[in-house]
């Protein structure tokens, strides 16, 4: 078949092509049939007459065809300037079908339910609104890794089966391994990030992690996607933040430039990338919180949601952004690896990006001297004979390095204001579901 797509029509106006894709709507207008025709690149309109083509009057939405027709350019009053190909149709000369689909349970771009959108995901990825989603979800993630190439960084796979758990605490899947012997499921490819600052000083991956929390709630996943770069030869978690901060603008200037009306289709607004991020403490972010909303937070280590929602909202009225970084939060609630400055005991040197009310990112400077990470992993409670392979690097060498990772689908989430990170999943899991509902298996 030589097929041309859609979004390449107007380079055909008064010719004759083959074009092949799903039956999105038809609509009757006595012996004239409009078809909408949706393929990857796009959508059109063809229009086709019953008696030279019979078997429009038959077709029914997510119907496969494909047509041979003459593109034709549209009445400037019948010009639709919502779509790319609105100022041309498609008048259906032959047709053929090449599958028949069931009656739908529901129309395609109809608003349902979370359950029911899930329920029918295989259907309901092809609603325009989630094609969006994972098309926003793309750039997201192809912006950020040309991103951190350009910075010098080199990617790598990192492993899904580890030996044990890098975060020292996590929940965690556990798998039958070979001769009688546990595996898990990975929680973080930080160790091994690490490991590669040994040998190529900057490393990222994009890896799939498993957390076996019970929780089930709208930030939540059993499954998820992290964007994790290190990077070796630092002053401190600072340059971290700053290589952070460029990955995240390049981000959102690719996904405004590729996808200029998606946010209108979503009811909010791109980004607001315009000014600096704003760095503030933990403790300077409670003060802010408290004076401001009257909202106590004496006693708190962390930042809980409300926390989140709240300085979010003073950043972006006080700073004009929509991003705002914590640092420096108590070292015994971080992770094991996150470095300690004697000047700034009990603080670490950590940090979490904060978008939109929720946190997308966390980070820190990381322990580099051996011993020391030897002295923290003990203190944790944990052998460190369990982390002797992680051990290696910091016992042949490890420059002062540091880095972060970022939740693909929480970016996604916050860049669309999605309600519940289960839409920015094309297939989730969760405590409840794989696929279908764990109640329904």
């Amino acid at each position: 078949m030589e097929r041309t797509l859609i979004e390449d029509l107007h380079g055909h106006v008064g010719k004759e092509v083959t074009v092949a894709g799903w039956v999105d709507v038809r609509r009757d207008h006595g012996k004239l049939v409009f078809i909408d025709l949706r393929d990857r690149s796009g959508t059109v309109q063809m229009v086709a007459h019953t008696s030279t083509v019979p078997e429009a009057a038959s077709l029914r939405s997510e119907w496969v065809i494909e047509v041979k027709g003459k593109v034709n350019k549209r009445p400037e009053k019948m010009v639709n300037k919502d779509i790319p190909t609105g100022d041309i149709e498609l008048e259906v000369l032959h047709m053929a079908v090449l599958s028949q689909a069931h009656e739908l349970p529901f129309e395609k771009d109809t608003e349902v339910n979370l359950d029911t959108l899930l329920d029918y995901r295989p259907l309901t990825l092809r609603s325009e609104r989630v094609r969006d989603i994972f098309a926003v979800q793309a750039t997201i993630m192809q912006a950020y890794r040309q991103s951190l190439i350009n910075q010098g960084f080199m990617e790598f796979q990192a492993p899904a089966l580890v030996g044990g758990d890098a975060e020292g605490g996590a929940a965690v899947f556990k798998v039958k391994y070979f001769n009688d012997k546990t595996a898990f499921l990975a929680t973080s490819p930080q160790l091994y990030k690490e490991i590669m600052v040994g040998a190529y000083e900057r490393s990222f991956t994009i890896a799939k992690i498993f957390r076996a929390e019970k929780s089930a709630t709208t930030r939540h996943l059993s499954e998820l996607t992290q964007m994790d770069f290190e990077m070796g030869f630092i002053e401190d978690h600072r340059d971290v933040m700053a290589a952070l901060e460029k990955t995240v603008r390049d981000s959102v200037r690719e996904v405004v430039s590729k996808h200029p009306g998606v946010f209108t289709k979503f009811n909010t607004s791109a980004p607001a990338v315009e000014k600096a991020f704003p760095i503030l403490t933990l403790k300077e972010a409670h003060q802010i919180i408290e004076k401001e909303f009257g909202t106590a937070t004496a006693g708190e280590q962390d930042m809980t949601p409300e926390h989140e929602r709240q300085i979010c909202e003073w950043a972006l009225k006080e700073k004009g952004s929509d991003f705002v970084f914590i640092t420096h939060f108590p070292t015994e609630v971080r992770a094991f690896y996150t470095y300690e400055h004697a000047s700034e005991a009990p603080h670490s040197r950590g940090f979490d990006l904060l978008f939109r009310g929720l946190e997308i990112n966390s980070g820190s400077q990381r322990i580099h001297d051996y011993d020391e990470m030897v002295k923290r992993i003990k203190n944790r409670g944990m052998d460190p004979e369990k982390f002797s392979f992680y051990l290696q690097a910091f016992k042949y060498g490890m420059p002062p390095h540091g880095g972060c990772s970022t939740g693909l689908e929480r970016f996604t989430m916050k860049m669309l204001d999605l309600p519940n990170v289960k839409e920015a999943v094309p297939f989730p899991r969760d405590m409840n579901r794989i696929d279908t509902l764990l109640s329904e298996q």
